[in-house]
């Protein structure tokens, strides 16, 4: 049942960025998986950056799981971003949201959520990023670094070469998204990334909790 009530956010705080492993929530990758319980044992293992991603015109479904996914993320002392909904990081007290190319410009989601919480856009190009980088992001996705099956049209791959590039050019932190498996994780982080996102590698594996700790062991520290 939906709370009365939305959860009165936490008092301003600036929101730290968490390197490691960002894992991303989608329901629609996730099938008959419990996102909840998926929250639970990313914490167990380590894990302390995790994105709600819902593709979704019914903005009650998303508050009622961002609200839930929030509230356990934050019980386990995790960072909590929401994907494009500005509105819905607001009001469940999210610790930032994460904007694509065509979501909210980033200078009015700051304007909305304020300076203590983190704002991510997600970038594909070199000028992308530093558009980013000078607009005020506090972080950069950047990718895909390899091809991915998790969206419908997804851009062009941007390779190791890419985000070596970008790395050597953009200040903020760079997260790497698109394909990053237990084969290539060291390779990303070795080439710049601060952070590796995951989506199917964690969401459609048959063994999840196996899969995080084999990740966190390939980045080489825990979050």
């Amino acid at each position: 049942m939906r709370p009365l009530h939305p959860p009165a956010p936490d008092a301003p705080r600036r929101v730290p960025f968490p390197a490691g492993l960002y894992l991303i929530l989608d329901p629609a990758v996730a099938g008959s998986l419990s996102l909840p319980d998926l929250v639970k044992t990313a914490l167990t293992t380590g894990v302390r950056f995790f994105q709600l991603r819902m593709k979704t015109p019914h903005a009650g479904e998303f508050y009622d799981l961002a609200a839930q996914v929030c509230a356990l993320v934050r019980a386990g002392g995790g960072t909590f971003i929401v994907n494009d909904r500005v509105d819905v990081a607001q009001a469940v007290g999210a610790d930032g949201v994460h904007l694509g190319q065509e979501d909210l410009p980033l200078a009015d989601a700051r304007a909305i959520l304020g300076p203590d919480k983190l704002i991510g856009i997600s970038t594909h190009t070199m000028k992308q990023a530093l558009e980013a980088d000078a607009g005020g992001a506090d972080y950069v996705g950047f990718g895909p670094i390899f091809p991915t099956s998790t969206k419908e049209h997804p851009d062009p791959v941007v390779g190791i070469a890419g985000l070596r590039e970008v790395r050597a050019k953009v200040r903020v932190p760079i997260v790497a998204i698109g394909g990053i498996t237990t084969k290539n994780v060291r390779e990303v982080v070795a080439a710049g990334a601060d952070c590796c996102a995951v989506i199917s590698a964690v969401l459609a594996a048959s063994d999840p909790k196996r899969a995080l700790f084999e990740l966190l062991k390939e980045i080489g520290r825990k979050t």
